[in-house]
């Protein structure tokens, strides 16, 4: 990953922000924060997804909090 994607995503996390936009493609990219607080993997390939993307359509259905 690019530093300017990691700096837009710190800024992000630092601001309390679900998202940014995408430096490069200006797409909204959920933040790994948001995506914790969600508390499971929608299987759609995230940027910043903290459950390795083992969302429904490897599992079946969503992941747990663990």
């Amino acid at each position: 990953m690019d530093e300017h994607i990691r700096q837009a995503h710190a800024d992000a996390e630092a601001a309390g922000q679900d998202a940014y936009v995408d430096p490069d493609t200006g797409l909204i990219v959920m933040a790994e924060g948001f995506l914790r607080r969600r508390g499971w993997c929608c299987g759609n390939i995230c940027r910043h997804c903290p459950y390795g993307h083992v969302g429904p359509a490897a599992t079946g259905g969503p992941v747990p909090r663990s």
